[in-house]
């Protein structure tokens, strides 16, 4: 029988604290069926371990809710961590205090609004309000994007110059591309960076276009940052000029409600 080797040990590789291994492999194969995968090798293979093995974890996440199966396979994501999910959202109080200011703010401007944090160095969709102009988005709460290529990706890293070349560089050929090279990315950064407002120019999604601003905390550092997204015709050139003062107030508004006394926009 052969025997499916332990994870490697390597400096480079955060491995389990001893005595849970088994509870990470459990956690690994979660990520995996968040990710897609929806039969029983493809989860084995994700939490490196058989599929006898494989086999009795799902069973006890699908018992305890935290899974779904369809005879065996066809796993999906289950209704305790949709439960969790919800009580992790809300326990931060940014989404809480943002929410009220969000949809007021796409009701007057009727174009989609995002509230999204920085999470293992990507964008990650915590909130979203639909605008009323009937233009469908592709971003969802709980998507993940990358940060030099959306809006309020970069409103997230304004303050940190020393990581946006590494950031840009670390993002796959397929997350990049779009227009935007490497030397367009930083000269705007530090056009952005002065003014204290990012632009998305068509750079994540063809035909969308959007004007984002960072939320601080009480220390004065960026935790979360808001965009209003909308179709070219919705967003020429001068309205997002006249966005950047309406996002960059709304942002400090969200901020002074966190604890935040510095600079208003």
């Amino acid at each position: 029988m052969t025997m499916n080797p332990e994870p490697t040990t390597d400096d480079s590789i955060d491995a389990p604290p001893p005595g849970t291994l088994t509870l990470s492999r459990g956690l690994e194969i979660l990520r995996a069926v968040g990710r897609g995968a929806t039969n029983l090798n493809e989860v084995a293979a994700a939490a490196n371990i058989g599929k006898s093995a494989a086999q009795r974890m799902v069973k006890l996440l699908v018992q305890r809710g935290f899974l779904r199966s369809t005879h065996g396979t066809d796993f999906s994501l289950g209704p305790a961590l949709i439960e969790l999910g919800f009580h992790a959202l809300y326990q931060s109080p940014v989404p809480v205090i943002a929410k009220p200011i969000l949809e007021e703010l796409a009701r007057k401007y009727q174009d989609t609004v995002h509230l999204a944090v920085e999470d293992e160095a990507q964008v990650l969709y915590v909130d979203k309000v639909p605008g009323t102009r009937g233009a469908q988005m592709r971003s969802r709460v709980g998507q993940r994007m990358p940060l030099s290529r959306t809006g309020i990706g970069k409103a997230l890293l304004l303050d940190t110059p020393l990581r946006w070349e590494s950031t840009f560089d670390s993002e796959s050929p397929v997350e990049q591309a779009s227009h935007q090279t490497k030397e367009a990315f930083l000269s705007r950064m530090k056009a952005y960076a002065k003014e204290g407002i990012a632009l998305d120019l068509e750079d994540n999604e063809p035909g969308i276009r959007c004007v984002a601003a960072p939320i601080r905390d009480g220390s004065g550092q960026i935790i979360a940052a808001i965009s209003m997204s909308a179709t070219n015709p919705y967003m020429p050139d001068e309205r997002m000029k006249a966005l950047k003062s309406v996002m960059g107030s709304t942002a400090t508004q969200i901020s002074r409600k966190l604890g935040y006394s510095g600079k208003t926009f």
